[in-house]
């Protein structure tokens, strides 16, 4: 069973259809026992980044999703659900995150492009990924496909040999993480028709 974790700030149904739609089980849970026993766990999300973590707190989740970022279960990040995972995010201010990854999450900057190049922020609608090397959720794809977007802010890890996939918008960014058997997306796989789909269909199969 996949359990998919609800904190008050997910899309929450979208991303249960979407595991059901590729031969997953999926329950939309709150309580941190639901967390622990489920084989597999999806943290989604769409907000603000403090207002996320203080709900994770109000629910007693947050050692829940700490443990199985970290406990070697499979675990899938989407786009908020991503953020999370890493120390300090700006948004509003100066929030500590889960810390399960180092780094911190910042907003696009596009002040060192050249005057009239400036980009839309937030970064929405469809842009690609690129990557080398083995990614089992990326299993069946190739390099250059594109994917759906709609965020401000992205990470900049501490350790980039956890970024999984680049994309450029203004400037390259971590678009996607793995580490070991925990992996999150900046985009939302559950809204890039074919190619979020196989990815899902990957966790699924993991």
């Amino acid at each position: 069973m996949i359990a998919i974790i609800d904190y008050g700030m997910g899309n929450l149904r979208s991303v249960a259809k979407a595991i059901e739609r590729v031969g997953g089980q999926a329950r939309i849970v709150a309580a941190p026992e639901e967390v622990d026993s489920a084989e597999k766990v999806i943290l989604p999300g769409v907000g603000a980044f403090a207002d996320a973590m203080e709900h994770l707190r109000q629910r007693g989740l947050v050692e829940a999703v700490t443990r199985a970022a970290t406990d070697g279960r499979p675990m899938l990040g989407i786009c908020l659900g991503l953020q999370l995972l890493f120390e300090v995010g700006y948004e509003d201010g100066e929030h500590r995150g889960l810390g399960v990854l180092g780094g911190e999450v910042v907003r696009f900057d596009f002040s060192a492009l050249p005057a009239g190049h400036d980009l839309a922020i937030p970064h929405m609608g469809w842009n690609d990924l690129q990557w080398s090397g083995e990614n089992p959720l990326l299993t069946g794809l190739q390099s250059g496909c594109h994917v759906y977007f709609v965020h401000s802010y992205h990470v900049v890890p501490a350790d980039a040999s956890v970024t999984a996939t680049v994309t450029d918008y203004g400037y390259p960014f971590t678009s996607s993480i793995r580490r070991g058997n925990l992996f999150a997306t900046q985009f939302h796989p559950e809204k890039s028709q074919t190619v979020g789909l196989k990815m899902l269909e990957n966790f699924v199969n993991l």
